[in-house]
């Protein structure tokens, strides 16, 4: 079995990662300490600094392996969709960003604690980045599904992408209030199929 002693300086700096996403899922990310940090981790605080420089640079590292990692699900969601249409592909990418979030409950609170950030810090600015390519990355599938006729004529791409992230949200904001984390999957594909009822094209029934 690995040992704190064995484990390279990228497997520390991935722990002290871990350990903040997990923490998070218990408390609010603003009352996280790195002295709660380490002891988490069950290391001293000089053992923390030895790898990040600052409380900040943690921040960072943990929100730039929160992008990586959602980025990369989401890709390999849509990419295995595709062949079924883009708004399959849609679909896949809005199931795996709930399983995410049920895997890593500590992640919504993470990027909203963030975005309420007063200074304009490394991890904010991580943050909207990361909004900004997943919106991008959305608004790229619908306008695929527009062209292909899955989606009614006429609609806005930019309000369509507002909502489909903003369903997402809805779901995360109703999970944290009610304390349980399986709600945001239960309630997923409810909330999928009403989306889909305001954008899909409407279907001709037959005489």
């Amino acid at each position: 079995m690995t040992t704190k002693r064995t484990l390279s300086a990228e497997a520390r700096r991935e722990r002290t990662i871990e350990a903040v996403v997990e923490l998070s899922a218990q408390d609010d990310p603003a009352n996280i300490t790195t002295g709660a940090i380490a002891r988490h981790m069950r290391v001293t605080q000089g053992a923390l600094f030895r790898h990040f420089p600052s409380k900040d640079a943690i921040w960072e590292a943990v929100i730039g392996w929160v992008g990586e990692r959602v980025m990369q699900r989401l890709d390999a969601a849509a990419t295995s969709a595709e062949a079924d249409g883009p708004l399959a592909a849609l679909e896949a990418m809005f199931h795996a960003h709930i399983a995410f979030i049920v895997e890593h409950p500590g992640v919504p609170r993470l990027m909203m604690g963030q975005l309420q950030h007063a200074r304009p810090t490394p991890a904010r600015r991580l943050v909207r980045t990361l909004l900004f390519r997943y919106r991008e990355r959305v608004e790229q599938l619908l306008g695929q599904a527009q062209a292909t006729g899955e989606l009614r004529q006429g609609l806005d791409i930019e309000a369509a992408a507002t909502q489909f992230i903003g369903t997402i949200q809805g779901l995360v904001m109703q999970t944290l209030m009610i304390g349980n984390v399986s709600h945001v999957a239960r309630q997923a594909r409810g909330a999928f199929e009403l989306y889909c009822h305001g954008i899909h094209a409407a279907r001709e029934v037959a005489p």
